[in-house]
């Protein structure tokens, strides 16, 4: 028989808004959720830029795919005490990315180009600009789809490895339970195993979304409860509230 659901860890910091699907989710189902970042980023210095050959001053247009690319490009360049140029053009991956951008310049002085949502909804923009020299500041994982589809346009890039994905300390959870464990990246998978070596899943219920996460949960012989997006559940708070929904009601 199934356990009913009363606890879910999710393994992302807690959303910031007041009125989240998360506290939905809590108010309708009455069920306790945690947040805890099973992966944390960390900048690396400038001299770890230097190193990968990278001078700011040689570059027309920054790619920003994430808050994350934003805060450490800015960052790199004031340790370079590179004055970023008026000049400069900025290729954001979705609005959430651009409106953050106005954290660091002033957003009607600039020229922003801005993507729907995935990556790909930029190739129109790559192709119209195709003649500027793009920096793409990222981490050291980068999805595969990112560097694909710059080299596909024949577009001139360089990227550069300004933070990096870190795997967080757990350990004050070790003998902690909960029914759900929602994951959103490999990343998240990789942090669990390394925490927990000796992870035996039993009734915890694996909440996973996207196909890679999907792939690194199969791979580590987790066996997935909870799956998201589907046409049916596109976020991964209906994807939990159906299964609880239905698992709680037995």
């Amino acid at each position: 028989m199934t356990m009913k659901v009363k606890t879910i860890l999710v393994s992302q910091p807690e959303p910031k808004m007041e009125n989240s699907p998360y506290s939905r989710l809590i108010d309708k189902e009455k069920v306790k959720v945690d947040f805890r970042p099973f992966i944390h980023v960390e900048g690396v210095d400038a001299k770890s830029v230097r190193q990968q050959k990278i001078d700011l001053h040689n570059f027309t247009a920054i790619i920003l795919t994430s808050r994350n690319s934003v805060d450490h490009f800015f960052r790199i360049a004031e340790e370079m005490r590179f004055k970023v140029p008026d000049t400069m053009k900025y290729f954001c991956q979705s609005e959430a990315v651009a409106f953050y951008l106005q954290k660091y310049v002033v957003y009607r002085k600039r020229k922003i180009y801005v993507g729907k949502m995935n990556f790909q909804d930029l190739n129109a923009l790559f192709k119209k600009y195709k003649d500027e020299k793009f920096l793409l500041p990222s981490s050291d994982v980068l999805k595969p789809i990112v560097p694909e589809t710059l080299d596909a346009l024949g577009v001139n890039w360089t990227r550069g490895i300004f933070y990096k994905t870190v795997v967080s300390d757990l350990s004050d959870l070790k003998d902690v339970y909960y029914d759900i464990l929602v994951f959103f990246s490999p990343s998240g998978i990789e942090s669990l195993l390394k925490n927990f070596p000796d992870f035996k899943q039993n009734d915890t219920r694996i909440a996973v979304f996207g196909n890679s996460t999907i792939n690194a949960a199969t791979e580590a012989g987790l066996r997935i409860d909870i799956k998201a997006p589907t046409p049916e559940t596109p976020s991964m708070t209906m994807a939990l509230q159906k299964y609880i929904t239905t698992i709680n009601k037995k």
